[in-house]
């Protein structure tokens, strides 16, 4: 996933700026304010930005992912990324990580966090 292109203001949200994050504006203005009709500044600027460079989103909010797939984005999430990186050995672990995430406010469902963990052969 590297290099990830945020939008400012995710960009905002974030306060840490590692080599590999890049932060870009989309163009659009008219979609960006049309999306804050609906989603956060984030969200709004995030599924904007995807569109025009046709990539892939990460987005957890159910809203927005509703959102990003009536607009026919390609989406991931955190529980996504997270089987990625367990099953491609870059994460030893995700029971740790999901552990650390529900601590610090990030809400899963007990199935979600089950099927996250058969997946991962956890």
């Amino acid at each position: 996933f590297e290099p990830l292109t945020i939008p400012p203001a995710v960009g905002r949200e974030v306060p840490v700026s590692p080599p590999w994050l890049v932060v870009e504006a989309p163009r659009d203005a008219q979609l960006v304010r049309s999306l804050k009709m609906l989603l956060g500044d984030g969200e709004a600027e995030a599924i904007a930005l995807a569109c025009e460079k046709g990539c892939r989103i990460v987005l957890d909010d159910a809203k927005a992912r509703a959102v990003a797939k009536r607009m026919n984005l390609k989406i991931i999430g955190t529980a996504g990324i997270l089987v990625r990186a367990k099953n491609e050995g870059i994460v030893p672990a995700v029971l740790p990580i999901l552990e650390d995430l529900e601590k610090n406010s990030f809400y899963l469902s007990a199935e979600l966090k089950l099927e996250i963990l058969r997946l991962c052969g956890e």
